[in-house]
């Protein structure tokens, strides 16, 4: 590729990396970045599932570099290629810093091969000056760097940086390749531009690069999430007027846009489609179908979709089951909600914290206060803050205030981070039981613990203070709540 693009690349690096000395305050030295040496034990499982031994690929580039004379930077390429298909980016990145502190020189292969693994793991600043460094051997950037760095950007939000780098290579003569038009697509509709989206896939098609499943999955997702379902549905209609194959993902993300939408007509049409076309539904289409159902209150529908996909062959996961627990205890049939949690065990799932959290609340919004605690002494996941204020509004609305109130002690002696919700609830049982003053002692603490009451916390406050005919002071709060800029609710 020629030198203008290596120039444009420079000149990219020497921004990120000086907004990068600004940010940290000192010299950036770049072998820091490189990341812990590599080990064996921490990753090697998710490694051997993608069929790469970690220790056989650690112990085999320990071998080659003590090897006399050294095998040629082909082979090293081989085992890098090898290690960066599976997945584990920081373990190339390792290897390549290896093979510099031995003295062992690398090519253009192996640049890319560690640019690459760079901008997968999100450092992109040093993918950035790595490129400087393979300028400075004498390697000029080519369509697998400038690929890989256009990944980068994207997965930066710097999609425009991207575009730029694009229009470049095609000044240059070096047409850029349905990987590329794809990375950009994606990376625009990610974050919401998607008229950019469909100008760039305009573009695309007139320079004759032909889109396929990829791109049109991308534009379907990103016109689906913006609420354009119109749009999206013609686009399917495009797809498949071009002989482009639509696959499961374009159906799920339309089956998805028009069951949040109401339109369950529509996406049981499509859903029949795709069984027309021999296409598989996944446990994402199902989950699309069944969360549809629930946010418009058909939960024995949405629990007919749950049977409908054991039938097929697709089991559940726990979003399946956490969507219709929700949608059951919405729907006050907490009892039914309650069967799924224990059907999920006999499955073999283990509930998260989404899971206990929505029973949990389900069981104290139907008075089944005892059940609700049980479960939370049960919880397997560590409950987080969230678990917490459900339990202790749970405990107040349903009486409980003096068992909330020495949760919340015990909350405050633990090294957890409350925020404005939790004292917000426990205001509001403090002032249910009438101590309005404990209330309003905590309420002033606030400040002090850094912690800036809200709208909620004003109103919970001045009605209590109202009940105990503490006019004046309901008054100033209330006044203080305007000086604050908070609307009374």
């Amino acid at each position: 590729m020629q030198r203008s693009i290596a120039i444009l690349i420079a000149s990219k690096a020497k921004k990120f990396l000086n907004l990068c000395l600004l940010e940290k305050g000192n010299p950036v030295v770049t072998s820091c970045f490189w990341g812990r040496t590599f080990t064996t034990k921490r990753s090697s499982s998710s490694v051997r599932d993608r069929n790469v031994n970690l220790d056989d690929a650690i112990d085999s580039f320990c071998n080659m570099i003590q090897s006399r004379p050294l095998p040629s930077i082909v082979e090293f390429s081989k085992l890098l290629s090898r290690i960066a298909k599976s997945r584990n980016y920081d373990l190339v990145i390792s290897l390549f810093r290896h093979m510099e502190v031995c003295g062992i020189g690398h090519d253009l292969y192996t640049y890319n091969i560690v640019i690459n693994s760079l901008c997968r793991c999100s450092r992109f600043v040093i993918a950035l000056s790595v490129v400087g460094k393979m300028m400075k051997c004498g390697y000029e950037p080519d369509v697998v760097t400038v690929s890989s760095l256009i990944n980068g950007f994207c997965q930066g939000n710097r999609v425009f940086d991207a575009v730029s780098l694009v229009s470049n290579m095609e000044e240059m003569g070096c047409k850029p390749d349905v990987v590329i038009y794809n990375t950009i697509i994606d990376g625009f509709c990610k974050v919401r531009l998607v008229n950019d989206a469909l100008d760039l896939f305009e573009r695309m098609e007139k320079d004759g690069v032909r889109a396929d499943a990829v791109t049109y999955n991308s534009l379907v997702t990103g016109l689906c999430s913006s609420g354009r379902w119109s749009d999206a549905s013609r686009l399917l209609s495009d797809m498949v007027m071009r002989d482009v194959v639509p696959n499961v993902i374009t159906f799920t993300a339309l089956i998805d846009a028009f069951v949040k939408e109401g339109n369950f007509l529509e996406a049981e049409k499509l859903y029949e489609e795709m069984r027309r076309s021999s296409i598989d539904p996944d446990v994402f289409t199902y989950n699309s179908m069944i969360n549809g159902l629930c946010m418009h209150g058909k939960v024995d529908e949405a629990k007919e979709m749950l049977d409908l996909m054991v039938t097929k062959g697709c089991f559940p996961d726990v979003v399946t089951y956490n969507t219709l627990i929700n949608g059951f205890c919405k729907s006050e049939r907490v009892d039914e909600g309650t069967k799924l949690f224990r059907e999920m065990s006999q499955r073999g799932l283990v509930g998260d914290t989404v899971t206990y959290n929505t029973i949990i609340q389900g069981c104290f919004q139907a008075g089944k206060s005892e059940v609700a605690q049980e479960i939370f002494r049960r919880m397997d996941p560590r409950p987080n803050i969230r678990t917490y204020s459900i339990f202790l509004y749970g405990l107040c609305s349903n009486w409980k205030v003096e068992k909330a109130l020495m949760l919340f002690e015990n909350m405050q002696k633990s090294e957890m981070e409350l925020d404005i919700t939790t004292y917000n609830i426990v205001i509001h049982g403090m002032c249910k039981i009438g101590n309005v003053e404990d209330a309003w002692d905590l309420f002033c603490s606030l400040a002090f613990k850094g912690i800036e009451p809200d709208v909620v916390s004003y109103t919970t406050m001045i009605s209590g203070l109202c009940r105990i005919r503490q006019w004046d002071k309901a008054d100033m709060l209330y006044r203080k709540m305007q000086e604050d800029g908070l609307i009374p609710l």
